[in-house]
């Protein structure tokens, strides 16, 4: 069975095919370049990217104008309308890659050819995805399904054969859908995060492209390959072996195409022996400790990339320059007796919470922001905070004549529509080794939901994720039904289609009685709820107010700036000249 595209020419993936390369850099969500390009209405240097995509090798181009700040329907129909008009781009099929329908729909209106649909899935249930099917078919394209379901997305080898069997029997018996024509993602996540349950999510990609390709006759396989990579964003090198090496395992198991950025690649057989055999440990979860081998290559190739000797000279400067070190470097032996030195300088041992080790996670949240520090690190300085709150707690438990506490109760969820959790579920580490009591409602959580459970539990705040762009407008509509519960409680967003800029201009004004705090990672997470629940609360509020509202005030200027006049007053507009037979010189021939 052959899966056959086009644009203005044919792309046919038959088995002897070479993997197909899907250009990702017409992504607002997966370039800052482009969305930069998007936001400013520069439409011709994203045609640029376009061009430079298939100019580079790239078969298909996925394009995705999914933005919290942005009209994403408007951007995608006038994109797609331009690369029609370009043949050395439009030669090439489209794929139309929005969590919107409405955005997606309107896409397959103006792309010529066959293209793809990414994506659709089951996490609306059945009655949905036969609609979004029938449609996709109706236009003659080809479908991309991710694995997620009604209770979430596929994290496991078995959910996502089950899931994947379930919409595959779906597409061809009660669809009708051409076999050909159906494309799997069963989800890329990423490794080396510093979580264990994550150890084999590569692994379990594998075995179930293998799985399908086996057992499901005619589907294809797909998947986002720079997700694998994401704990070591800011380390090219380490990140190209990551992506190549996993590229090479999938292919090997059946997948046949794939979302790539063909410059973060690197020639397999190319790779340094030495780092593929610390991404393969990685990757095929060799070792126990396969990560923290890879994390301290990765130390070797960034900056001046000399080799890491073992150093104690940070043990001569004072005890709250060593407990910061401790953070940022993951380091547990000295901690107890550092921690102890240090509670000896203070009136209680709060404050050395407050103090010292605040201080170290806000110096963690800075370098992981900055890129010099990668995801497994900043799980291990959270567990490095933990041991030192663990051995606070009797003290600061005695002041309070033996009553056990948490520093504060936060509720967190993926919000209604969304099934993405491993970002919430690591920040739920990190919170929860600084001493807060993490209550997690899962995935696909209603406003109402979260209301009555915030209730019910008494918490002080509550964190909401999201990683595709709908979940935008529920965290809007959320911020609106806490304000008409009467809610006073901070409210935190986060997740990868989140901003500073949408949780200003378009949740924060809704949400008056309280605060809403964008946090930009996991690691920013517990120096804003010390911020928020601390005894600097009142500032740190004041702050944001007003940081929020000078932010609200630049947007409003900056939209206002490039606001088009109607036709007609344009056309008024337009220059006049008085052609005077006097002024007219004959030509001289």
């Amino acid at each position: 069975m052959t899966l056959k595209l086009s644009g203005l020419e044919p792309l046919i993936v038959t088995p002897h095919s070479n993997f197909v390369n899907v250009g990702e850099r017409t992504n607002v969500t997966g370039s800052k370049a482009f969305l930069r390009m998007i936001k400013e209405g520069d439409f011709e240097a994203a045609l640029a990217v376009a061009r430079d995509q298939v100019e580079g090798g790239a078969q298909i181009i996925d394009v995705n104008m999914d933005e919290g700040m942005i009209d994403g329907k408007e951007a995608m129909v006038k994109f797609l309308n331009l690369i029609a008009s370009e043949p050395d781009i439009s030669r090439v099929p489209i794929m139309i890659d929005s969590s919107k329908w409405e955005i997606i729909e309107a896409g397959l209106k103006c792309i010529q050819g066959k293209g793809v649909v990414n994506s659709i899935s089951l996490k609306e249930g059945e009655a949905n995805f036969i609609y979004q099917a029938k449609t996709i078919k109706r236009y003659g394209a080809a479908v991309i399904v991710m694995a997620f379901d009604e209770n979430g997305q596929a994290d496991s080898y078995e959910r996502r054969i089950e899931i994947c069997k379930r919409s595959y029997d779906i597409l061809v018996d009660v669809v009708d859908f051409s076999k050909e024509d159906i494309i799997f993602d069963p989800n890329i996540f990423p490794v080396a995060t510093g979580m264990e349950e994550h150890n084999n999510n590569a692994l379990d990609f594998f075995r179930a492209t293998k799985w399908i390709r086996e057992n499901l006759p005619g589907a294809h396989v797909s998947g986002g390959v720079s997700n694998v990579s994401f704990s070591f964003r800011g380390n090219n090198k380490v990140r190209e072996a990551m992506h190549s090496s996993f590229l090479y395992h999938a292919i090997s198991n059946g997948m046949d195409m794939g979302i790539v950025n063909p410059t973060m690649l690197e020639v397999y057989s190319d790779i340094d022996k030495e780092l593929l055999e610390f991404v393969e440990d990685v990757l095929l979860n060799r070792r126990s400790n396969a990560t923290e081998r890879l994390l301290e290559y990765a130390e070797t190739v960034k900056g001046d990339g000399k080799k890491r000797e073992i150093d104690l000279s940070w043990r001569n400067v004072s005890v709250q320059e060593r407990l910061s070190h401790a953070l940022v470097k993951g380091l547990v032996e000295f901690i107890d007796e550092d921690v102890e030195e240090c509670r000896m300088l203070y009136k209680r041992p709060i404050e050395v919470i407050e103090g010292p080790l605040m201080d170290g996670m806000n110096i963690v949240g800075d370098l992981f922001g900055s890129g010099k520090m990668f995801l497994p690190q900043v799980v291990k300085s959270a567990r490095v905070m933990k041991k030192a709150v663990a051995y606070l707690l009797p003290f600061i438990e005695a002041e309070k004549d033996g009553v056990s506490s948490y520093a504060g109760r936060i509720l967190m969820a993926t919000v209604k529509g969304d099934v993405h959790d491993i970002g919430k579920n690591i920040v739920g580490v990190v919170l929860g080794c600084n001493n807060y009591e993490v209550i997690d409602m899962g995935v696909m959580v209603p406003a109402e939901k979260i209301i009555q459970k915030a209730i019910e539990e008494n918490v002080d705040v509550i964190g909401l994720s999201g990683l595709i762009t709908p979940s935008l407008d529920e965290m809007v509509h959320l911020a609106k039904e806490m304000e008409r519960a009467n809610f006073s409680i901070p409210l935190l967003i986060g997740g990868a289609t989140t901003s500073k800029v949408h949780t200003a201009v378009k949740i924060d004004q809704y949400y008056t009685k309280g605060q809403t705090v964008h946090v930009l990672d996991a690691s920013r997470s517990v120096t804003v709820v010390e911020s928020l629940l601390g005894p600097k609360k009142d500032n740190f509020i004041k702050e944001l107010k007003a940081e929020y509202i000078r932010v609200r005030e630049h947007h409003e200027k900056h939209r206002g700036a490039k606001e088009l006049l109607k036709l007609a007053v344009a056309q008024a507009n337009k220059l006049k000249i008085d052609f005077k037979e006097s002024d007219i010189t004959k030509p001289s021939f």
